[in-house]
């Protein structure tokens, strides 16, 4: 089932939000005050409405409420930003990401409860939208442009079987190189690829392509 992700504010940051969500087949509800932004990226949102997202019945009306998560992809006004904010909670939602435009505007977004906060542009906002659309996938570090170590949660369809059943090196050019038992324990770099994957594994891989994680990102891990 694919996300709905709120996007508040469709500039740079928001736009390429938008646009990276929509490649991964994330259905988007976008809000922006002026008609020609909100008609620039038509093409990859579900809904797009124009209109001043510090109007709690706007988002009401536009069954924001529903969304996974929010992004307030607006920045240079704190005020419009803390509304934002405030509005989301107001509505329930969870999930909420803040764009700050300096340190003193990222304090105030903290301290009012968002979940986290960024001080972005276009690039920011690709790194915003993946970790939006990460399934399984608790991290990544990249080693340099074409290698990554990915630590990751096994997908439910995984569990009770071995490493030797699962293919991972065939099916998604991922190599594991270790494991935790769980989320806080010790990373073993020594161990039984016949071992039945249990619920609370940790698995850690090293990769040398973006397979693994555009298949997370549409769900399709098997």
């Amino acid at each position: 089932m694919s996300k709905l992700i709120g996007i508040l504010g469709l500039g740079i940051f928001g736009s390429t939000i938008a646009k990276t969500l929509s490649e991964f087949g994330s259905d988007v509800i976008a809000v922006d005050k002026y008609e020609e932004n909100v008609n620039r990226i038509e093409p990859y949102i579900a809904k797009g409405v124009v209109g001043d997202f510090t109007d709690i019945e706007l988002l009401r009306t536009i069954g924001l409420e529903d969304c996974d998560a929010v992004v307030i992809a607006t920045g240079t006004y704190l005020e419009a930003s803390v509304r934002g904010v405030l509005n989301c909670k107001k509505l329930g939602i969870k999930h909420i990401i803040a764009k700050a435009k300096n340190k003193n505007y990222r304090e105030v977004l903290e301290e009012i409860g968002s979940t986290i906060v960024v001080q972005p542009e276009k690039e920011s906002g690709v790194r915003v939208a993946k970790n939006l659309l990460r399934t399984n996938i608790e991290d990544i570090v990249r080693l340099d442009d074409s290698t990554s170590v990915v630590e990751f949660y096994p997908p439910e369809r995984w569990i009770g079987k071995s490493l030797i059943q699962l293919d991972l090196r065939r099916k998604y050019d991922i190599n594991i190189i270790g494991m935790r038992r769980n989320k806080l324990g010790k990373l073993l770099v020594s161990f039984d690829p016949n071992e039945p994957i249990a619920k609370d594994f940790v698995l850690v891989g090293i990769t040398e392509s973006d397979k693994f994680e555009q298949v997370d990102y549409l769900n399709q891990l098997n």
